[in-house]
């Protein structure tokens, strides 16, 4: 087992590779009541009713799945719930699923009782190595993704590897586009691993390690800056365009999926204002596209500039990007012209 220190608004730990059926177990005994949120699958797959049942202080809750759990009339019942249930300061919030779960039940946690100790058990590769880690929690709302919430750190994050290998091959390289984010903007030695293991199933042999990696970097990050005030951004790197498409798909594309466009798309504007060499830029591409992620988009330019205005880095009227000067090294891009943007567009667009 391995631990992560994350400092924020207090310090807490990633514990990697243990069983939640222990961590659960564990909590239940360290507060009074336990409120657990989870999607219907993990419920179903875990037989996490049975497991719940045999600890006399616990209530599931079961969320939607995916990013449609991340609604107001969903937080709405789940704060119901917690009411029903009883849940005082005391007592905790366990969510157990997806980055969407995570995000979700971190959020629920921040505004119950303006706050309430809260554990992350993620079951999916992105959840891991990003949703999870951090302290960052929200909902959705009808103008874009992830602009209702709060900084609320989880007392612990809990990673059972086991859950990877449920997960789709689908799934599992989706998550990889956050692990090759991380190795673009800070540890090259992720590009290597992943360019000599080229393959969904060559990469579940050293998924311990990537994850590992992944985290300590975010967790260094976030150390430095738990509000984003600056340096955190550079955790976005890829995420303006991709939330955009993302949200504009309705959500039928993978976060990491839309990130890999994402990805693509900051790539070739470091290339145009910061000078990226073309040989970095194509990297981005062989790399997400050995793990079969997209590249490019058919999707209009219009509609995902409106959204790109709505991103949460974005200062009054200017848009903001993170960069790349060279691999791992990240750099701000400040009052981006909805030209040059236009111009980038078209070299990923199909």
């Amino acid at each position: 087992m391995k631990h992560i220190a994350v400092s924020a608004e207090h310090e807490y730990r990633v514990h990697l590779n243990v069983h939640f059926e222990g961590v659960l177990n564990e909590i239940s005994q360290s507060h009074s009541k336990v409120f657990v949120i989870a999607p219907q699958y993990i419920v179903d797959n875990y037989h996490l009713t049975q497991f719940l049942h045999a600890l006399d202080n616990t209530t599931l809750f079961v969320v939607p799945d995916g990013e449609h759990q991340k609604d107001i009339s969903v937080i709405d019942q789940i704060w119901q719930g917690m009411g029903e249930a009883g849940l005082t300061r005391s007592d905790a919030l366990v969510a157990i699923g997806g980055g969407a779960t995570t995000d979700l039940g971190g959020f629920a946690a921040a505004t119950w009782l303006r706050g309430v100790a809260w554990y992350a058990i993620p079951t999916t590769l992105a959840a891991m190595v990003d949703a999870s880690v951090g302290g960052k929690t929200g909902i959705n709302s009808h103008i874009g993704k992830n602009l209702i919430g709060s900084f609320h750190s989880p007392r612990g994050v809990h990673i059972d590897l086991r859950f990877l290998k449920t997960l789709s091959d689908r799934d599992f390289a989706a998550g990889l586009a956050e692990v090759i984010k991380v190795g673009f903007i800070r540890d090259s030695e992720i590009l290597d691993i992943l360019q000599s293991h080229n393959n969904v199933s060559k990469a579940h042999e050293v998924s311990e390690e990537l994850i590992f990696r992944s985290i300590v970097v975010k967790a260094d990050v976030v150390s430095q800056d738990f509000q984003e005030s600056k340096l955190r951004e550079i955790l976005n790197y890829g995420h303006t365009f991709g939330h955009a498409i993302e949200k504009m798909s309705h959500y039928e594309i993978r976060h990491g999926e839309a990130v890999s466009v994402g990805l693509v798309f900051a790539a070739e504007l470091s290339g145009k204002l910061l000078g990226l060499k073309e040989e970095v830029i194509e990297l981005h591409r062989s790399i997400l596209q050995q793990y079969d992620l997209p590249t490019s988009t058919k999707m209009p330019f219009a509609p995902i500039l409106e959204l790109m205005r709505s991103d949460k880095k974005a200062r009054g009227s200017s848009l903001r990007f993170i960069g790349l000067n060279s691999i791992g090294s990240p750099h701000w891009l400040e009052d981006v012209t909805s030209d040059i943007l236009e111009t980038t567009y078209e070299r990923i667009a199909e």
